[in-house]
């Protein structure tokens, strides 16, 4: 398989349904900022960005080299500086694009294979199956050891944890009627990873927004 997978690959692997490879059934605005939560962890990761509960800024603003994660950083840099759920909105915007390199990339690294190409549509541009399962595999054996274990995980499966709980992944995920045995454990989670934390409460302000909406047309 070569090199780590970044985290926008994992996610994008770990969204994946077993059976035809398309998304789960996961709100397309939920996907969006579940992308763009994965860019921000994965510039955290490489020590290129800070958080706090009023800022994100830069500390290096020196380029990753990665195609993935640099324009992203070069708009930060560039900015007066704002909060994270400021750089979700942005980093939001450009999904497709993120989601296409992904694709790329993995089809590249082996992990998954052109099928086909598809209409045009949101996230789905290349049809593709996998063909590396243990790449996959792992993914989920993390999320679902961080998930179900007692001790602090590893910071990046943390991540990956509450990028999954926010795109409301685990319905999918998990068995009929574990998820609420588990809803503990991610409350847990969740006020360990700032960025996570801002993702689940940008997915739910937006659904909160649409239902208001719905409701207002129908009223």
């Amino acid at each position: 398989m070569g090199d780590v997978l970044r985290l926008v690959e994992e996610v994008t692997l770990l969204l994946r349904r077993d059976e035809d490879l398309a998304f789960t059934h996961v709100p397309t605005l939920s996907l969006r900022y579940g992308l763009a939560g994965a860019v921000l962890m994965d510039l955290a990761i490489e020590n290129r960005i800070d958080t706090d509960l009023e800022r994100l800024a830069v500390t290096d603003p020196t380029p990753v080299g990665d195609e993935l994660l640099d324009p992203t950083l070069a708009e930060i840099a560039a900015s007066d500086g704002h909060d994270t759920r400021h750089w979700l909105e942005q980093t939001a915007a450009r999904a497709d694009e993120i989601h296409a390199g992904v694709l790329e990339r993995l089809i590249d690294r082996g992990v998954l294979e052109r099928r086909q190409r598809s209409s045009k549509r949101l996230f789905g541009s290349v049809r593709s199956e996998v063909i590396d399962g243990e790449a996959r595999r792992d993914v989920r054996v993390r999320v679902m050891s961080a998930l179900l274990g007692d001790d602090i995980p590893d910071p990046r499966d943390v991540m990956l944890v509450c990028l999954a709980d926010a795109c409301g992944a685990f319905g999918e995920l998990l068995a009929r009627g574990e998820f609420a045995d588990v809803i503990p454990r991610l409350e847990q989670l969740r006020k360990l990873e700032l960025i996570g934390r801002a993702v689940f409460e940008a997915i739910e302000d937006s659904q909160v927004a649409m239902a208001a909406s719905m409701m207002h047309h129908v009223v």
